[in-house]
């Protein structure tokens, strides 16, 4: 017997695997019911191991299905959400926008409707949270100073980050015209084990075991703050359960680094973990024309999760980005 039930959605992507991981060890007591679509994002090895924890139930399906959805929060008496599941790749937003505003934004209210109408039926409206994981592209772009913090207006610019910033505002509506237990958290790129090869990190490594060029937008003089994943979880862990309801929490790294610096550092590493005979792994950088609406820079301000809640990045960037080399290294043997 549980003594939680947790729906958790996108458990089979980049962030949920890593979350699924880190919670079903330290929240034994808590079982984890994992919606997931399982497209071309999920990591099915993930799902497959997901089948043999004690305290986790993996689903296929789409958050779209309220059907569906009504039916899980019955079949498991679910009182709490976790909310990550979301279409992610900027470039694909780009492409088709539509698919976007279907998951991010359709995909949240049908949850957040389900949530209300099932946890109003069971009287605990006011103690089971919903909290939804969000990202700093909703803020827009920043210059060379400054940085976002959780006042900061929303500015997003691409198909991708206008629809996390719908959904949040969805979020904040259910809070303050129902009264919903909510909570929101930004944060800002993430890496570690199981990213999807589409993103930067996968596909320089990739690249670099490949002897293939290396592709970087324009200048590669775009800025990213960097978190290590799991300090992503422990923070949505600590939101999850100490944060106030109502509230967003911006969760950063304190590490902004432009993608050429990152490309740089990828190679380095591999030069000293599969060196390449007689050759550089940074000699495969190679520049090509610029993504349409490329944000500058990111850069997230943690102090309020620092402050309130006595979160802190447990991990450096260099000793991440090797562990991450590392686990993909190892995923390819």
């Amino acid at each position: 017997m549980f003594e939680h039930n947790i729906l958790v959605t996108g458990g089979a992507g980049f962030i949920g695997t890593n979350f699924i991981e880190y919670y079903t060890k330290v929240h034994p007591e808590t079982r984890l019911v994992d919606l997931d679509a399982l497209t071309y994002a999920a990591n099915l090895k993930s799902w497959e191991m997901q089948k043999m924890m004690p305290n986790v139930v993996p689903v296929k399906g789409d958050i779209c299905n309220r059907e569906l959805i009504d039916w899980l929060f019955e079949a498991f008496d679910i009182d709490g959400v976790i909310h990550f599941a979301a279409e992610s790749h900027v470039d694909n937003s780009i492409k088709d926008p539509l698919r976007f505003v279907r998951t991010n934004v359709d995909g949240t209210a049908v949850l957040l409707e389900a949530a209300k109408t099932y946890w109003q039926a069971t009287n605990r409206f006011e103690t089971s949270r919903f909290h939804h994981i969000s990202t700093d592209e909703v803020y827009g772009s920043l210059g060379e100073e400054g940085y976002f913090t959780e006042t900061t207006p929303y500015a997003p610019n691409s198909p991708y980050s206008s629809s996390k910033a719908s959904s949040d505002l969805l979020v904040r509506a259910y809070v303050h015209t129902y009264g919903m237990n909510a909570t929101i958290s930004n944060c800002s790129n993430n890496y570690g084990p199981w990213q999807n090869a589409e993103k930067l990190i996968p596909t320089v490594i990739r690249k670099c075991l490949a002897h293939e060029p290396i592709p970087v937008y324009g200048t590669g003089l775009n800025i990213r703050d960097w978190l290590w994943v799991e300090d992503h979880c422990r923070a949505v862990d600590l939101i999850y359960h100490k944060g106030k309801a109502g509230e967003t929490y911006n969760v950063g790294g304190h590490n902004e680094k432009t993608n050429l610096e990152i490309v740089g550092k990828i190679c380095e590493v591999l030069d000293k973990l599969v060196p390449w005979t007689d050759h550089k792994y940074g000699e495969l950088t190679s520049f090509v024309a610029d993504r349409l609406g490329h944000d500058f820079r990111y850069a997230i301000d943690p102090t309020k999760i620092i402050c309130q809640l006595a979160w802190k990045p447990s991990t450096t960037f260099d000793e991440g980005l090797r562990k991450t080399v590392q686990w993909y290294l190892n995923s390819l043997q």
